[in-house]
Parts: C-alpha cells; sequence; structure tokens
C-alpha cells in the first residue's frame, strides 16, 4: 500500500514538473540542467529549476566563427574561445595547428579560460562560469556551471577553487570539487571593474579596469580579505606573478611592474609604455609577452625589473586581446583573427609559425543559394557554407584593406563596403577562391551598400551617399553623390527614391533618378540613431537605436511616423519577410515583429544570441543574424509551436 501511494505522489510530481516544462517552453522559456533527475525510481529529486528566457518561438540551428579573446594551453592542446564556443586545437605541430573538438554554443561568448586536470573553466561574460569536461578533446561537454552576479572575465584555478573576475561583482570564489555542482564559497567586492586574476600564495591578485591592482587575501577562501592597493595609471586590463613581482598590462600605460613583496605595501618597480593598448600579459623566463591590441605581441625583457625594455614584437593582423606562453612558442588570441601562433626562440625576431583563423567579428550578411557572405570588419569577407544550416562552414575569405562594414550580391559579385577603402567589388563566382576585380576609394568611410542596375550605392558615413557606376567591374567611378546631413550609415532603393539612414538625422529620401545630380526629396528625423534601413510597399522601416520606427513614404515629400516599436537595446539592422521585420537589436539579439498593423507592430518572438546583433537577411523562416563577436548565428522561427527545450552540450535553448 505504501509502496502504491508513493507511486502516485511521483506520478502527480512528475506531471505538475511536465506541465511546468511545457509551459515554459510554451513561453520560449529555457531549462537549464541538470533540471530534473530520478533517483532509483523512486524519488523525485529536483536540483535546480533556474528558468532563463532565452527566446520565444526561435530555435538556434547553427553558428560559426566569433572573435577570440582567451587563450589556455596544456600539453600538446591550446583552447581558444571562438565566439560562444570553446575550441581545442592540437598544436602538437605548431605550424599546422589542428581542430580536435570544440563545445556546443554557449550563453555568451568566451572571454577567459583556464585549464586543469579534465577540466576546462570558461569565463563566459553574463551567463558566470562554465565548467567543460575535456578529458576526451573530440567531444568536450559541459559538467556544470555557476552563473556569478556579474561579467565572469577572467578565471584562476588553485586547488577545489576557481578564483572569477566577474566585473563589477569583484572576486567571485567558486567551489568545484564537484564539477557537476560548483557553490560559491566567498567574494571580495573590489571597486573598478575586475577584469582578470592571477594567484600566487594565499593571494588572489585582480586587476580591475578602473582602481588598478587589488591583492585579496584568500588563505581562507570563505572569507577574503583586502590585503593592500596599488592604483596604476590608466586602466589595469591582465595580471600575471613571478616571484614577488606582479606585471600589470594597463591599457593606457603598457607594462607595469609591482612588487608585492609585502602584500599590504605594493610599490611600482619599473614600467614599459607599449605602442598600443596593452590587454594581456604573459610570462616566460626573463621575458614579459604583451598582448598590446593593434601593436601586435611586445616582447619586453624584464630581467632588471627596474628597468624593462622592449627586445622585439610581431604585429598580429587583427587585435591582441590575451596571450599564453608554452616554451619557445607565444599562443596569441587575435580577436577577429584567431590564434597566432609566434615562434619567440630568437626574441628580438619573432616569427608566426602557424595559425588557426576563423570568421570573427560580424557586421552584416547577406544570402545567395548555399552561401552567406559576411562583412567580417577587419576580417574582410567570408563566406559560409550553409547547404546544412546546422552544420555551417566557412569556405574561404577574401582579406580587403580595411574594415568590411557592408555588403551586397549581384551576379557574381560581391561588393563590401570596406571603411576608408571605400567600395571593393569581389568575384565570387568560384566561392572557395574569391579575388579582387575593382575598387573605388570613396572619399569617407563606406559603412553600408546597395544595387539597383548598374549602379553601387554607398553610404559614405560623413560624406553622404555616393553613386557607383559598376558597368564595369572592374573600372568602377563615380557618377554621383549627396551629402547627407548626417552620418550615412544605411541605404535602402526602391524606384527613383535611395533611403537613406543617416544617423542622429533620420531617414533621408533622395530623388536618384538623375544619377548624376541626385537631390532630397524628403526626411523624416527620427528621435534615435537611425543605423538600418528596409522598404515594403509604401512604408520604410528603420532601424532607430532604440527600436523599428514605420515611416509611411507614399509621399515621398512628407514622410510621417505610421507606428513604432521599442526594442530592449540598441536597434542596427533589419529585414521583412511577409508581415515581419526581424530587427538585429545589439544586446538582446533578434527581435521579430509583427507588422501586418503598421500602426501597431507588436513582437512575435525573439532569440538572445550570444553576441550583440548587427544585421539579418532571411530565407523563409531561417534568419541568419551577423551578430559582431558571436560569429554567425542562424535561427528559425517557429511560430505558435510547443516545443521542449533542447540541450546543446548542457546550454538548454528554447
Amino acid at each position: 500500500m505504501k509502496a502504491r501511494i508513493n507511486n502516485l505522489f511521483i506520478l502527480i510530481v512528475s506531471l505538475v514538473l511536465m506541465s511546468g516544462v511545457l509551459g515554459a517552453a510554451a513561453q520560449g522559456l529555457s531549462l537549464t540542467s541538470p533540471s530534473f533527475q530520478w533517483d532509483g525510481g523512486e524519488q523525485v529529486a529536483v536540483q535546480q529549476l533556474a528558468v532563463q528566457q532565452r527566446g520565444r518561438f526561435v530555435q538556434l540551428v547553427g553558428q560559426v566563427g566569433g572573435v577570440t579573446e582567451a587563450v589556455a594551453v596544456q600539453g600538446i592542446y591550446a583552447y581558444i574561445g571562438v565566439g560562444p564556443r570553446l575550441v581545442i586545437l592540437d598544436i602538437s605541430n605548431p605550424a599546422l595547428p589542428a581542430v580536435v573538438g570544440q563545445t556546443g554554443v554557449l550563453p555568451e561568448v568566451v572571454r577567459g579560460v583556464a585549464v586543469a586536470g579534465n577540466y576546462a573553466y570558461v569565463a563566459d561574460y553574463g551567463s558566470g562560469l562554465r565548467i567543460i569536461d575535456v578529458s576526451d578533446p573530440a567531444d568536450p561537454s559541459e559538467a556544470g556551471f555557476y552563473d556569478t552576479p556579474g561579467l565572469a572575465h577572467s578565471v584562476a584555478l588553485a586547488g577545489n577553487y576557481a578564483y572569477v573576475a566577474d566585473y563589477s561583482s569583484g572576486l567571485r570564489i567558486i567551489d568545484v570539487s564537484d564539477p557537476a555542482s560548483p557553490s560559491e564559497a566567498g567574494f571580495y567586492s573590489t571597486p573598478g571593474g575586475a577584469r582578470s586574476v592571477a594567484l600566487g600564495g594565499n593571494y588572489a591578485y585582480i586587476a580591475c579596469l578602473s582602481s588598478g591592482l587589488y591583492i585579496i587575501d584568500v588563505s581562507d577562501p570563505t572569507s577574503p580579505s583586502e590585503a593592500g592597493i596599488y592604483d596604476t595609471p590608466g586602466s589595469a586590463r591582465d595580471v600575471v606573478l613571478s616571484g614577488n613581482y606582479a606585471y600589470v598590462a594597463d591599457r593606457d600605460s603598457g607594462l607595469r611592474i609591482i612588487d608585492v613583496s609585502t602584500p599590504a605595501t605594493p610599490t611600482e618597480t619599473g614600467y614599459y609604455d607599449t605602442p598600443g593598448s596593452a590587454y594581456g600579459v604573459a610570462l616566460e623566463g626573463n621575458y614579459a609577452y604583451v598582448a598590446d591590441t593593434g601593436s601586435g605581441l611586445r616582447i619586453i625583457d624584464v630581467s632588471a625589473p627596474a628597468t624593462p625594455t622592449e627586445t622585439g614584437f610581431f604585429d598580429t593582423p587583427g587585435s591582441a586581446q590575451g596571450v599564453a606562453m608554452d616554451g619557445n612558442y607565444a599562443f596569441v588570441a587575435d580577436y577577429s583573427h584567431g590564434l597566432r601562433i609566434i615562434d619567440v626562440s630568437a626574441p628580438a625576431a619573432p616569427t608566426q609559425d602557424g595559425f588557426y583563423d576563423t570568421l570573427g567579428y560580424a557586421y552584416n550578411v547577406v544570402l545567395d543559394g548555399n552561401y552567406v557572405y559576411v562583412a567580417g570588419g577587419d576580417g574582410g569577407l567570408s563566406i559560409i557554407d550553409v547547404s546544412d544550416p546546422a552544420a555551417p562552414s566557412e569556405t574561404s575569405f577574401y582579406d580587403t584593406p580595411e574594415t568590411a562594414y557592408g555588403v551586397a550580391l549581384e551576379g557574381n559579385y560581391a561588393h563590401v563596403a570596406d571603411g576608408y577603402s571605400g567600395l571593393r567589388i569581389i568575384n565570387v563566382s568560384n566561392p572557395a577562391a574569391p579575388t579582387e576585380i575593382g575598387y573605388y576609394d570613396t572619399p569617407g568611410e563606406a559603412t553600408a551598400v546597395a544595387l539597383e542596375g548598374n549602379y553601387a550605392f554607398v553610404t559614405d558615413y560623413s560624406d553622404g551617399l555616393r553613386i557607383i557606376d559598376v558597368t564595369d567591374p572592374a573600372l568602377p567611378t563615380e557618377e554621383g553623390y549627396y551629402d547627407t546631413p548626417g552620418s550615412a550609415y544605411g541605404v535602402a532603393i526602391s524606384g527613383l527614391y535611395a533611403y537613406v539612414a543617416d544617423e542622429y538625422e533620420g531617414l533621408r529620401i533622395i530623388d536618384i533618378s538623375n544619377t548624376a545630380a541626385p537631390s532630397e526629396t524628403g526626411f523624416y528625423p527620427t528621435p534615435g540613431r537611425a543605423r538600418g534601413v528596409a522598404l515594403a510597399g509604401n512604408y520604410a522601416y528603420l532601424a532607430d537605436w532604440g527600436g523599428l520606427r514605420i515611416i509611411d513614404v507614399s509621399t515621398p515629400a512628407a514622410p510621417s511616423e505610421t507606428g513604432f516599436y521599442d526594442s530592449p537595446h540598441y536597434a542596427r539592422g533589419v529585414a521583412l519577410a511577409g508581415n515581419y521585420a526581424y530587427l538585429a537589436d545589439y544586446g538582446s539579439g533578434l527581435r521579430i515583429v509583427d507588422v501586418s498593423d503598421p500602426a501597431s507592430p507588436t513582437e512575435a518572438g525573439f532569440y538572445d544570441t550570444p553576441g550583440g546583433a548587427r544585421n539579418v537577411a532571411l530565407d523563409g523562416n531561417y534568419a541568419f543574424v551577423a551578430d559582431s563577436n558571436g560569429g554567425l548565428i542562424i535561427l528559425h522561427y517557429l511560430p505558435y509551436q510547443v516545443y521542449l527545450p533542447l540541450s546543446l552540450n548542457g546550454y538548454q535553448q528554447p
């Protein structure tokens, strides 16, 4: 009888729990793991039921690329962040690093990583500490996580504890003795934004962005206390320890060497002001290796700490964010250019031995058949094969001279708005081998491009709309221009008009019937910062920083606002399909807005992408999102369907 009552109780509890899951799914909510665990079929043990509203009626299908900000090395493997994934590379041959495995899509972009034993510990920004089982490098999987209250930037390990630099929430000390169930042991709220943490003896050394170096006594991890402070002159970004010295990468003033032999009274011994912005630092022997953003890797001789001097440098192609050392090699996290492996056996003449490159920062995206073309900032144009949306892969890339902000496609040619190098025309008839065929150097900074007939319409930021004749792609020429009053950021064409999103000045409607002498017909001064525009029927849909503005342009000389949708953060780009506007909202991902009634737009679904959504292209119910440091995100809109959460290595997707 008792067993029957127990079974009935289990059935009732099970139904209640499942109804909760279905209700959460119906609302597009996701359940973090572990959510349900059964013990011998007799008892229900609900360890955690943490509900995260990541998306509604939108599923994550695929992802590729993203920036590289973090790197760690253990044995023959390098562990790097690539957007929202941890990628494991075999570096036994540094000249030919090879991908062994990668995690599923984590909630945020990887900011820091440390490896100890069979686990990699990932500082995953807004989603805290993720613990990845890497015992099988070919199949890494999430073992557990702890969602810290702030923004996790860095992590260091000692014994059973992970020490997380959690920005506004300071130092968080996490007990990881059971990787599947980490818990907070203690914390110390440092001021100024904790960006990095290093450990030495009984002390944790915290680089704080606006308050320098904090030294925290962690001899009792449950009750950490402040031991000393040294306020560096700039913004402290990273710190490493060696002997009695802390070496601080100070964004505004280079490498600072701090004597910490007496933790209560740290003092500066010496410094070297690097030419760039010092973001990361590592030590090997008598040298400090500084990741100096746009100035690459700087090698500083610190054998005399009072008088450090630069021995050599290597100018990486991207922006050096972090560095890890292993013998004669420096492994540089180079932001939009992946991992660079630098041979430093001759510190005065370092050379690149190998690299692992991927689609980095994604600004804009267009779709053609099985390929997506991504404007990837200083990574140029990337061509992604999306024939299987669940497994997108980079086919090739073309490294444009400057910063690829926008892209449009016509026939065999991709037209790239490439910042200060203007319009670049790339032959993509063979997607595996794109080649530049021609270019036109606009006077300012090319930000976007639209095509109509034989013309490319290029927004040139401070120099308005430029009309380029591309009849002969090898010899493009400027036909005419109109200098808008603000900063031209986006453009769409319909009939005889160009519609320009003119940052700070709203929507400008330009008559292009005479391409040699375009003129303004009308304008609508939106209250935000106009960044992107799309057209359908009598309406222009404007991504206006604070939301979506729907402008009636049936009378081009007198446009007027019909409706408005207030997005959560910063609307940057927009695309249209039927009755829906897909809004790329930097900070809150993709918002899908029902515009069947333009006077009353309403949200129909959303997905909070891991990076910062900047633009979107559409193919049926699939949305291809240029997610800045999160790479290319492929989403599927499933209106009004109820489905249980799907798990990607422990990260629950709606």
